[in-house]
């Protein structure tokens, strides 16, 4: 069957999952009968607001787009990609095809529920069901809940019940390839180039999607330290769905209980932004609100940019701003020092992160941040301070990633922002007195 005006078709719309393997929606949509046509939006109203038209993240999209129009063309069929707001843009779907069914996999930010919703009532409006399925987390909803069935706010009971739960769900892959043959048999559609989205492509290397077991059997005992390869790397695959957290999972389970814990995190995280979604731009603890913030802008910047005078802080954001990645250790030294040391809002720094990071995940950004600001659901106790010295002795102690970033460490001009000992007791006055007044 050819392409035409009007072509009889069910949709499967791809967004954190640009991957056709073991992909829960896709595979619901390739049972449904019809023929498939998966679908890509490149949506305004996420890309219009983007400060750096370089963004790593559009380029590392576009390259996963281009890869699965060349898989879907190997098939006979092709990918869908338009430009544009949503609804708009799925106005125009509904001009060229007869749409059947709409099916997709579920979101759980704030934007993208609105945006579900309003596509949904259009849908409706024609009369065209829309289908969503769980695909880039293990549990979500309301899964993983208390016996009085409210939501965990702690993590290590949250853990124990998601594994709990584990043990008795099924873990295999969708068979998405044994359908592959009822994709739409279509000539190749155009995608449109960066350049008329107003974006230049970046030149970065990204990390592959498929890591070593070496890595994961060492990662307990090698995660912590940014100057080794001890990480998975994996964060923007999930981020973008191009890899699949059942197949992760099951590594996880095979080799490393400390990995699986992180992606356990990852879930839980999302839960909480499912279930509380005001942590967008307040506190998960009221009374945090109530901190006398510095939000001094000079100081700010010389975080932003590097140049606190603390060289495992400075180093993280110098591999931040010329990469888009920092290790995670680092993250939680950096956002301490932030939120501690110079006493200036986590949403700043939650808002610098979310520009610079190739991982950039609102959930796990949100959820690091607050635990760094203690004022998340199971944070970092207030009273708790990096002392970014004994960190860089624990954890980079031959100082090979400091003195891979900070070149200049030792040189008389190099000093700190700020003293450790004053800045940690200021904070503490300052969060003493936030949480004195909300009693």
């Amino acid at each position: 069957m050819r392409a035409n005006e009007k072509s009889r078709v069910a949709i499967f719309w791809h967004r954190r999952d640009l991957r056709l393997e073991d992909n829960a929606g896709l595979f619901h949509a390739l049972q449904s009968g019809l023929p498939v046509l998966p679908l890509f939006i490149f949506d305004r109203n996420i890309l219009d607001p983007l400060e750096d038209r370089q963004d790593r993240r559009v380029t590392f999209i576009y390259q996963q787009i281009k890869r699965l129009s060349q898989q879907l063309e190997q098939l006979g069929s092709s990918l869908l990609v338009l430009y544009g707001k949503p609804e708009e843009v799925w106005l125009e779907v509904l001009r060229r095809y007869e749409v059947k069914a709409v099916f997709t996999n579920r979101d759980y930010e704030p934007y993208a529920k609105e945006r579900d919703a309003r596509v949904s009532q259009l849908l409706s409006k024609a009369g065209i069901p829309f289908y969503h399925y769980k695909d880039q987390c293990i549990f979500d909803g309301s899964q993983v809940l208390k016996d009085d069935g409210t939501p965990y706010t702690v993590f290590t009971p949250y853990s124990r019940k998601w594994k709990k739960l584990l043990a008795h769900t099924h873990l295999s892959s969708y068979d998405t390839p044994a359908l592959f043959h009822r994709f739409f048999q279509t000539e190749a559609l155009p995608i449109p180039s960066l350049q008329e989205m107003n974006f230049i492509p970046a030149e970065d290397q990204f990390p592959p999607s498929e890591v070593p077991d070496q890595v994961l059997l060492q990662y307990s005992a090698q995660r912590d330290f940014p100057a080794l390869a001890g990480t998975s790397r994996l964060s923007v695959h999930l981020r973008f769905g191009t890899v699949s957290i059942r197949a992760l999972v099951r590594r996880g389970l095979a080799l490393s209980q400390a990995w699986l814990n992180e992606l356990i995190w990852r879930d839980f995280y999302m839960m909480i932004l499912d279930h509380f979604p005001h942590v967008v731009t307040q506190s998960f603890k009221p009374a945090y609100d109530k901190i006398q913030w510095r939000n001094d802008e000079k100081e700010f910047e010389a975080w932003c940019q590097g140049k606190t005078g603390y060289p495992i802080v400075d180093a993280g954001m110098r591999q931040l701003n010329q990469t888009g990645f920092m290790h995670n250790r680092v993250r939680m030294i950096t956002a301490s020092f932030l939120t501690k040391h110079l006493l200036i809002d986590w949403r700043w720094g939650e808002a610098y992160f979310a520009k610079k990071l190739l991982d950039f995940d609102l959930a796990a950004n949100n959820g690091g941040w607050q635990w760094a600001a203690g004022s998340g659901c199971d944070a970092a106790p207030y009273f708790r301070i990096f002392n970014p010295h004994l960190q860089t002795k624990k954890f980079d102690p031959e100082l090979k990633y400091v003195r891979q970033w900070v070149p200049e460490l030792g040189s008389p001009a190099y000093t700190p922002i700020v003293e450790h000992e004053f800045a940690r007791q200021r904070a503490l006055q300052a969060y003493k007195r936030a949480l004195y007044l909300s009693m």
